[in-house]
């Protein structure tokens, strides 16, 4: 009895995955596999549509048909359906780049998606010597710099073979492409005596085989040592600054890489550091003076203004009033009369 419910158990998970889904599923698709030139057919099933949107993308999330509508310029997707039950497309003149998952979705209050994978097999040929029969298969496809020294395998099976075996045979991919370079430093603050490693980090198929080294429009410093990928710099001085490249090429291109080596002078920064405070305090100095000078200019020129107004005042009265003494005591010698003056 243990060995029969062991056996069971897998038997009602594997129901429960395949009929699960689909009671509960508003949109169903199906695998499609077509032969390089062929025509496919990639259908998606509606369950209770109530008009929401539908759309449709292929495997670079590129839209082709919106509700109906056509929204990839590409002739070859035609839509054959649109119906609450059923959407269909179809695809003429299959491509290697045509493969990948094919996404049919429904918006209503939740997303609902579906992905048809479509598959392209490649161009197949059979020729027949007697009982011999050879067949041949080509598949083409575009490659890119990563996919180099990458493993295609071609698998045969027949009759003849054992069950469950097969033949086989490999090809790595050589894909050759244009170099790329990139400088690493063995540091990243660079003080004066200090020693800097700069390493060119190049990539490309063939490898470059020559890296050179250069500053600028000036000859790299005498002590500076030039070993393939790597330049170093031994005790360092404000003189080496500038600009290092490292150029590296092959049959396919050329590439360069630069860095700006400043050379850190703890004396000099801490002399400028020294000499902020200095020059902070003699302008305070400086406006202060300035300052006195102006105030004690003011009160000497009031002080004398203030004066001189005082005196001159003064002698006006005493005048007035020794004339009018005179007058009073004296009189006049062409009059008898007493004269009186108010002062």
């Amino acid at each position: 009895m243990g060995r029969a419910r062991r056996f069971q158990w897998p038997l009602l998970l594997l129901w429960a995955a395949a009929a699960g889904p689909g009671a509960g599923q508003e949109v169903q698709t199906e695998n499609v596999t077509v032969a390089e030139g062929g025509v496919a057919e990639i259908t998606c099933r509606l369950h209770q549509y109530d008009g929401s949107i539908v759309v449709i993308q292929n495997p670079a999330r590129q839209t082709l048909f919106f509700n109906g509508t056509r929204a990839l310029k590409d002739e070859r997707f035609q839509l054959e359906e649109f119906s609450p039950r059923r959407v269909r497309i179809r695809l003429s003149d299959a491509r290697l780049e045509d493969e990948g998952g094919y996404f049919c979705q429904l918006y209503t209050e939740d997303t609902h998606h579906q992905i048809a994978t479509l598959t392209v097999l490649g161009v197949s040929s059979s020729q027949e010597n007697g009982k011999v029969w050879s067949v041949a298969s080509t598949v083409r496809f575009r490659v890119d710099r990563k996919d180099d020294g990458g493993i295609i395998i071609c698998e045969a099976q027949n009759q003849a073979l054992p069950s469950g075996h097969s033949k086989q045979t490999q090809y790595v991919l050589d894909v050759q492409y244009s170099p790329t370079a990139r400088i690493h430093a063995s540091q990243a603050v660079v003080r004066e005596g200090d020693t800097l490693v700069l390493t060119c980090a190049v990539t490309g198929n063939p490898r470059p085989n020559q890296i050179r080294w250069n500053r600028g429009n000036e000859s790299l410093p005498e002590r500076a040592e030039a070993v393939g990928e790597t330049l170093t710099l031994p005790g360092l001085v404000s003189a080496d600054n500038g600009t290092y490249t490292c150029e590296a090429s092959n049959k396919h291109g050329h590439a360069r890489a630069l860095y700006v080596l400043v050379v850190y002078d703890p004396g000099a920064v801490v002399e400028a550091q020294t000499s902020v405070p200095y020059a902070i305090v003699g302008g305070i100095l400086a406006l202060l003076v300035f300052l006195i000078i102006c105030v004690l200019v003011g009160m000497v020129w009031c002080s004398v203004r203030q004066k001189g107004s005082y005196l001159t005042h003064e002698a006006s009265g005493l005048d007035e009033q020794g004339e009018a003494r005179e007058a009073f005591l004296n009189g006049s010698d062409g009059h008898k009369r007493k004269e009186e003056f108010f002062i």
